[in-house]
């Protein structure tokens, strides 16, 4: 059975005077469901997770498990370059109610295949709850390749792989070679609709965050047969998706959720506010959505 179908928000961590604010995190949690969200990952990358001391990863990891209290899937973000410190994180996302680990392949040291191989199975093997392949090239400087995919999936509780390679050749090799051994769900929002069309599950959505209706009905109506209405709905959130990647992820979504109402509070350094050229763009975009 599938971790979740649909879009899972990835969702920001928001933060006031230089602390969680847990109350404006509740809140985001409640919107989210109301506004048909499929699932939550918390502590992604999209959740400033780097710059989360441990007390505060932890902590927000069993705040969510108790606050969302089953009424959507749960991913927790616990990935880490350091083997030890993730499989610590995993085990305490499981004690806390997650329904799954999203599981970076190491970064900065990076590895070499065999070792992401190594370094996942040992974290798979250390908790029981299902594990995401987090597979980003473009933030750990390595890709994982199909061949190693194709191993971790013989793994049982390897459920899952996030794919922000950007490559939908390795997607749909994943696909083919893989079959029903993995689930893939689109880790660029502006990819959902090819990798849905090779089988894909879902999206891991950074721009759910501020159009969490659009990005829930692109995927439900693909699987629901509307092809017509999925498209349509591909090329209406482009000009978002696309958007959140002015600056580095989360500037754009953070500065969208402030100027929106949907206030996401401060971010940390080293992130820092947007550019002028940038942030007017963005602000014209949101207009032409309709967000504004």
């Amino acid at each position: 059975m599938s971790i979740f179908t649909g879009s899972c928000v990835a969702l920001v961590t928001p933060f006031k005077n230089g602390q969680v604010d847990y109350e404006r995190f509740h809140q985001l949690i409640d919107w989210h469901i109301e506004k048909k969200t499929d699932a939550i990952l918390i502590a992604g990358t999209t959740g400033e997770t780097s710059t989360l001391t441990d007390d505060e990863h932890l902590a927000l990891l069993r705040d969510a498990g108790k606050y969302i209290n089953g009424r959507v899937p749960y991913v927790a973000g616990t990935g880490s370059n350091d083997t030890a410190y993730s499989i610590m994180l995993s085990k305490e996302a499981e004690k806390a109610g997650a329904d799954a680990a999203l599981i970076i392949n190491p970064y900065y040291n990076k590895s070499t295949q065999r070792g992401i191989i190594a370094h996942i199975s040992a974290i798979a093997n250390a908790i029981t709850i299902p594990v995401i392949i987090y597979n980003v090239p473009s933030r750990t400087g390595m890709n994982i390749t199909v061949n190693t995919i194709k191993e971790l999936s013989k793994i049982p509780n390897v459920a899952a792989v996030k794919e922000a390679s950007g490559d939908i050749s390795q997607v749909t090799e994943i696909a083919r070679v893989c079959g029903n051994d993995i689930d893939i769900y689109s880790g660029n929002d502006d990819q959902v609709l090819p990798i849905l069309s090779v089988g894909g599950k879902g999206v891991i959505s950074v721009s759910a965050n501020i159009i969490p209706e659009d990005m829930h009905d692109l995927v439900a109506s693909f699987m629901a047969g509307d092809l017509k209405k999925a498209q349509e709905l591909q090329f209406k959130t482009n000009l978002i998706n696309l958007a959140m990647f002015y600056e580095t992820n989360p500037i754009p979504i953070k500065t969208a959720m402030g100027l929106m109402g949907l206030d996401s509070g401060e971010m940390r350094l080293p992130l820092v506010e947007m550019e002028d050229s940038n942030k007017e763009k963005l602000v014209a975009d949101l207009k032409t959505y309709g967000l504004l």
